[in-house]
């Protein structure tokens, strides 16, 4: 863990604090204290929280990925204001909990989480005839990071 006190670390860095808290508790367990605690599960149960912070971020960008891309490609013009609406407000929620070692994990995931919003795109444009434009969707994620999580929309110019 960093020099930053377990504490501080709680209200800063949530992810964090799960991670090295559940090192602590291995740890911990292998010394073998003669208490009625369950510290393997513990351990595991404190750890499970980091993942689920985890999944929502992730989850909340793979959202934001699936909005820009019915922006850029989606023949349903009506809906973009929509779309756009709501990769506002998967952003706001997603930066609530988006850390720099979540930042870091969700970087080398991007192509990964991309691969899935590309999929679910594809399926649900293709569902309303525009099997052209879910073939034409990129195969390489087209986005940054920093496009990703700041304020940039499909149509302003390709960097953030």
């Amino acid at each position: 863990m960093s020099a930053t006190r377990p504490e501080e670390l709680y209200e800063t860095d949530f992810y964090a604090w799960t991670q090295g808290q559940a090192k602590e508790l291995r740890r911990f367990a292998r010394t073998r204290p003669n208490l009625p605690l369950d510290l393997a599960h513990i351990a595991e149960e404190v750890r499970d929280l980091g993942k689920s912070e985890r999944d929502t971020v992730f989850s909340f960008v793979e959202l934001i990925m699936q909005h820009f891309l019915l922006v850029a490609h989606s023949a349903a013009i009506a809906n973009r204001p929509h779309w756009l609406d709501e990769i506002d407000h998967f952003r706001t929620r997603m930066r609530r909990r988006l850390s720099p070692p979540l930042r870091r994990r969700l970087k080398r995931a991007l192509e990964e989480v991309y691969a899935d919003a590309r999929g679910t795109v594809a399926r649900k444009i293709g569902r309303y005839g525009e099997d052209a434009n879910a073939a034409a969707l990129p195969e390489a994620c087209p986005y940054t990071l920093e496009q990703i999580i700041g304020d940039w929309e499909p149509g302003m110019s390709s960097r953030a």
